[in-house]
């Protein structure tokens, strides 16, 4: 079920039943020399897609967004909001969708550099603007993050068991969705043993701190990782574990109660 295509006592009435709302973050920013610009809203569109489909009337989604936070891709390319601004915008289009009387929001995200001004939204909305709310959840996850993190990296065929940028993970996606856009004789991507125990700049693995460096620090074709190793059915594995722990999360999602304090 679409937000825009209801009119508003359509919405109005979805709002008084409870549903839940689905808002898909993206960006549009260089992916490689073998990716485009728009493929992490690719990505995370055809994953609110099929998660829709399965989901038919249990949940309502919003467009995909699909400006982000990338100003670490505009040495290379990008159309991006700063930090400060995404987390401004976030907070007037969630406030909207609050006003409409809904109170469980679910962001299902598809870009990295979304994840801290968009935790700062939700954090100013629910501690300050509406803390008087009890009932009101809003909940963020990026697909290849949190919500479905562990069971992609489950996934046998895959070299790379986490996703860095524009790497075998995400070309296998868009193999999957848009195979014309993909340019596999140029898919190469930075990988390297970096001499940390700490920090690991191609996102190989998890890092145990967090470093700000731009994108051109430490790619020359902007891309990380594997990305010749990618194939359309590891795409398909990929996009279809994803979807699948999305639906899970929104149908438990959708019987949250206020927590109570002991």
């Amino acid at each position: 079920m679409q937000y825009g295509e209801l009119t508003w006592p359509e919405l109005r009435a979805q709002a008084q039943a409870g549903k839940v709302v689905v808002f898909p973050t993206g960006s549009l920013e260089q992916h490689g020399h073998h990716l485009p610009l728009l493929t992490d809203s690719l990505i995370g569109g055809e994953i609110a897609r099929r998660a829709e489909a399965e989901l038919g009337d249990a949940a309502i989604f919003l467009p995909m967004l699909w400006v982000g936070a990338s100003h670490h891709h505009l040495p290379f390319a990008a159309v991006s909001l700063s930090a400060p601004l995404y987390t401004e915008v976030l907070k007037e289009m969630l406030s909207c969708i609050i006003a409409a009387g809904f109170r469980r929001i679910f962001m299902l995200n598809a870009h990295g550099g979304n994840e801290v001004p968009a935790m700062m939204a939700i954090q100013q909305l629910q501690l300050q603007r509406y803390k008087e709310h009890p009932d009101l959840f809003i909940a963020f996850s990026s697909w290849f993050g949190g919500i479905a993190r562990q069971q992609i990296a489950q996934i046998e065929s895959l070299e790379q068991k986490f996703v860095t940028h524009a790497c075998e993970l995400e070309t296998s996606a868009i193999l999957r969705i848009r195979p014309t856009l993909v340019h596999m004789d140029l898919a190469r991507g930075a990988h390297y043993t970096y001499p940390s125990e700490f920090w690991t700049p191609d996102a190989a693995g998890p890092s145990r701190v967090a470093v700000g460096v731009s994108f051109d620090q430490i790619t020359q074709t902007g891309a990380l990782g594997h990305p010749e190793l990618a194939t359309a059915d590891k795409g398909e594995q990929i996009l279809a574990t994803a979807t699948r722990e999305v639906v899970r999360f929104v149908r438990e999602f959708a019987t949250w109660q206020p927590v109570q304090p002991n």
